[in-house]
Parts: structure tokens; sequence; C-alpha cells
């Protein structure tokens, strides 16, 4: 049960406009009531005297570490298929994150093991984003919050150093609700054990790095062999932080978006060509003569080879399938058991982006279908079929032409036939004409079952003179 400001422990969402499940030391205190105010009345950059400096598109403050220089252009057709996309999932979230979020995973108020360890972490996550730089501030607020809820709905996992820029970059694209649920499929569907206890996962991954790393680049495999470099000394980062704290924030935004979509495939995509373009040449070998300087040149990648359009371009011609990596998953997993014996930890099997997370959520949900963002009128030409698309108005012609030869076949067949005495003084001949079929009035014929084949003259003129009639009107 939450406490009331004046003791310790988590304060309730009444308390001076504090959220639950946050710590004391976190909510400004008596003494800062005049902070508190100044902060809700804009973002925590404009509470810690940053409201003069400008904040780029990213959320970052311009001319801090986590800031890019000149970004380039995107095209605004690009852009606008983005925010599409983006929308389409927000507005469809349920097929997303088939998930509620629990009310007591926030009010609950946590080990105090995991506390500690993650109050101390809170002002290492992106400190220039304006939307952590305020020690306490809402930001941090919300991370606290994401982090110890984890804490609770895993507690024989706990809370991973890791876990933090996970979550923080969540936080800055949607709520606290929403970021823990996605930090959950995260950790339990692409990234299955990379935060347990031994990190035996993140092992294995690093040996399945390194081996397909010998058919992407000989050359930077052979010379991190001789170098005698594990992987784990530079691929931890890269893998449990999912680049972001490595690339610049757009290859980072580019790289999640199709981390999310395709798998953890991305993840080793990127680590491989960094890898290739880093130490993949006699040339670029020449400056690492030992492992110190090999290590510090993958810990300062070159901006070019970060740069977002040639690191998207570059990962998605690469070859490295979901089957090659499952394949030597098996490889490194039977090497580990002849060497260290059976795994401490043994995670669910990951799943290779959201299309495969959808397919496996137990009970029934409808198929993904396509949604076309232009929609076509049901008399418009459908590309790639054949012939020109009839106007509306002749559509309704024709319509009004059928209906008009149905009631001119019902009139006919009603109508009094003639005797044949009445079509000869009619016609003023003693012979009746032979092109007129004559009935006998007492046996008369049955009428034809189906009227299309009806082609006398009189159908042709009732016809005729329809059609010409719907078009005066339509004209």
């Amino acid at each position: 049960m939450a406490k009331s400001p004046g003791e310790n422990g988590p304060c309730s969402p009444a308390a001076g406009g504090s959220l639950s499940g946050t710590r004391e030391s976190l909510s400004p205190g008596p003494d800062a009531v005049a902070s508190d105010e100044l902060s809700s009345l804009g973002s925590d950059s404009e509470a810690n005297g940053f409201a003069e400096r400008r904040i780029d598109k990213f959320g970052f403050i311009v001319g801090s570490q986590g800031a890019e220089g000149a970004l380039e252009e995107v095209p605004l057709e690009v852009l606008r298929q983005r925010e599409s996309k983006w929308l389409d999932m927000l507005n469809n979230w349920d097929k997303w994150m088939a998930k509620k979020h629990k009310k007591e995973l926030d009010m609950s108020p946590g080990d105090a093991k995991w506390l500690d360890v993650i109050e101390r972490d809170l002002h290492r996550q992106f400190p220039f984003h304006e939307m952590f730089v305020s020690r306490g501030g809402h930001g941090q607020q919300d991370l606290f919050r994401v982090l110890k809820a984890y804490t609770l709905y895993r507690p024989e996992e706990g809370y991973c150093q890791a876990q933090a820029p996970i979550a923080a970059v969540l936080l800055m694209h949607m709520p606290a609700e929403q970021a823990f649920w996605c930090l959950v499929q995260i950790c339990e569907k692409y990234l299955p054990g990379y935060y347990s206890e031994k990190l035996e996962a993140i092992q294995l991954d690093g040996e399945i790095l390194f081996s397909l790393l010998q058919k992407v680049s000989p050359v930077a495999h052979k010379h991190l062999s001789r170098q005698k470099i594990d992987p784990l000394l530079y691929m931890t980062e890269w893998f449990m932080c999912a680049f972001a704290r490595t690339l610049p924030w757009s290859s980072v935004l580019r790289v999640w978006d199709m981390f999310f979509c395709e798998g953890v495939k991305i993840i080793f995509r990127v680590g491989l060509v960094l890898l290739k373009q880093a130490l993949g040449s006699p040339e670029k070998l020449k400056a690492c003569q030992g492992q110190y300087e090999t290590i510090e040149r993958l810990r300062s990648l070159s901006p070019k080879i970060m740069q977002e359009a040639f690191l998207v371009q570059e990962v998605v011609e690469l070859p490295v399938t979901e089957r090659q990596i499952e394949r030597e998953h098996l490889i490194q997993l039977r090497r580990w058991q002849e060497t260290r014996g059976e795994l401490q930890c043994r995670p669910p099997p990951r799943l290779h982006g959201a299309k495969a997370i959808l397919e496996a959520e137990p009970g029934p949900r409808p198929t993904l279908q396509p949604s076309p963002s232009i929609r076509l009128p049901p008399d418009a030409l459908v590309p790639g079929s054949k012939g020109k698309p009839k106007p509306s108005k002749q559509i309704q012609k024709e319509q009004k032409e059928q209906q008009n030869q149905e009631t001119a076949i019902r009139q006919l067949d009603k109508t009094p036939v003639p005797t044949q005495a009445k079509v000869a003084a009619a016609a003023g001949d003693a012979c009746p004409p032979q092109d007129v079929p004559l009935k006998d009035p007492v046996h008369p014929a049955p009428a034809p079952r189906d009227p299309a084949p009806l082609d006398s003259a009189h159908h042709r003129s009732q016809e005729s003179l329809t059609s010409q009639e719907s078009e005066d009107t339509y004209l």
C-alpha cells in the first residue's frame, strides 16, 4: 500500500503529483515545490536551465554527445509512408500487444535489492535527452516504474543493466504501460535469455556471430582469431542494448524498425556489417596490430559505416537468414554441452519477428490483412485488370435498360392477340401477311419460358425506344 509523502517508501499518485511506484528519492521533496511547478510547465530540460537550448527532432539537446550533426534529408514521401505505417500499428495496437497492463505491478513496492540498482542507473540513460535530463523528472520516474515492474513480473530474472537503455528508448515513443509490455516481448520473444543471471544466451550468440563472420568476412575472422579476442568483448553491448548505445540515433530507429519486424537476424546482420567494414580488409588492419588497437577500433567505429543510408543498405543485402542462425545455434549449443555441460537457464525458443510472434500467440486472432491507403470507388479500374472503367452513369443506364426490357416482355405477353380477319382488315388485304404469326384464340400457344430469344418487331421497337428514352434522360 502506498505511503504518505512524509514516510519512506512509494508515494501515492495524489502526493505532490508524483507517480505511483516511484521512490521518494526520485520525487521532489518539500523544499523543491518551485522546481516541481517548473517541471510541470514544460519539459524536464526547461526545469534544469536548458530552456534556451535547441532540441533536435529526436529530443536530444543540440551539441550534446547524443545529438547528431548534419542529418541527411529524407524524402517527404518516405516520411509519410513511415508515418502511415506507425499510425496503423498504433490504431491496431492489440494486434501487436496482446496484453493488458496489470495495475498491481505499478502499485507494488518491489524488491529493495533491485530498486537500489535501478535507481543508480537512471541518470546514465541518455542524459542529454530532454526526457531524461532532469534527475527525478517524469522520464526517470517512468523509467523507474517500467524497470521495477519487470522485476515484479519476472522475479526469477530480476533486473539487468542492459534493460535500462532498451526501456528508455521505448519510453521515448510510447507511454509507460505500453513500454513495459513491449519490454516484456523483447525479453521473452525477441531476445530470450539475454538478461538472465549467467548471460548464457548472449554467450551462445557471441559464438554464433563469430562463426557467421567466417563466411561473411574471412579477413576479419582471421584477425580476431589471431588476436584471441573473445566476441563478448565487443558484441555484448551491441546485442544486449540492440545498438541503442552504439549507432547514431537515426540509424538506431531504422535498425529497431527492422528488428521488430524481422527479429534477431537484424541484430546479427548489423554486427556482421560493422565487423566487416571495420576489419574486413588488410588496409584497415594496418592500424590494428594488437588487441588494444583492435578493440578500440570496434569501440570507436567510423561514422561513415554507421550512417543510416549506408548501414541499412548493407544490412538488407547481407545474405544471413533465420535458418542459418538456427542451424548455427544448434551447433554451438552442442559444443557448449560437450565442454561446459547443460545450460543452467533454459529460455523459450526465440521468435523471428512480429509475424512469428502473432502466429505463436494462443487463442483466436484475426489474420492481418493489408489495409490500402487509397480506396478506389466500385466502378474504378483495378490496377492490372484489362478494359476501361465504365462511368457510373453508363452502369445506371444499362441497369435501367434491362429493367425496361423485362417490363416490355411482360407487357407483350399480356397483350391480346388479334384474329386473322382483324389483321387482314387492318392491313387492307384479304390475305394475311406471312411474317405475322397467327394464334388460335381457342387453343392459344403457351408462352415461351425464356423471354430472351424473343425477336419480334414489337420487341425490337420497344427496346430501341427505351434505350433512346434513357439516353435522353441522362443527357
